[in-house]
């Protein structure tokens, strides 16, 4: 039996771990459903959703070895969506060069500010104590 990425299968649940759920997709193959992958809720406890022998229809995310698969719970029946959009900063209107508060290039400008202000207090802190050791030699 062939399973392509993207595919979703049916298997048995073989074995139960804190971080996930072995599965048997049968011919062979097996496949682990992470535990971020079980429900759309946030599991701290994998058994309260799954036990040994369970049936459950998976859908395959990827290869990891020769009959070795990543698998989904949670992502069975729901179409693969768009691929995400790239990252542009948002700017002001009308300005190409002003980037509006609270943007990415805002913030590491205020960054960049607030560590240089902060190596000159220390710079200066350090200098007046070694100033005053001096004086005392």
């Amino acid at each position: 039996m062939s399973i392509e990425i993207g595919t979703e299968v049916d298997g048995k649940v073989t074995g139960i771990t804190n971080y996930g759920a072995f599965v048997d997709l049968g011919g062979g193959s097996v496949g682990l459903v992470h535990i971020s992958q079980v429900a759309d809720a946030y599991v701290t406890d994998i058994k309260q959703f799954l036990k040994i022998g369970d049936q459950v229809k998976v859908k395959v995310l990827g290869k990891v070895k020769d009959n070795k698969f990543d698998l989904s719970i949670k992502q069975v029946g729901k179409a693969a969506g768009p691929a995400p959009l790239p990252y542009y900063p948002r700017r002001e209107k009308g300005s190409k060069d002003k980037a509006v508060p609270g943007s990415f290039e805002d913030k590491i400008n205020r960054f960049l500010k607030d560590s240089e202000e902060r190596q000159l207090d220390w710079k200066r802190n350090l200098e007046t104590k070694q100033g005053v050791s001096k004086k005392r030699k």
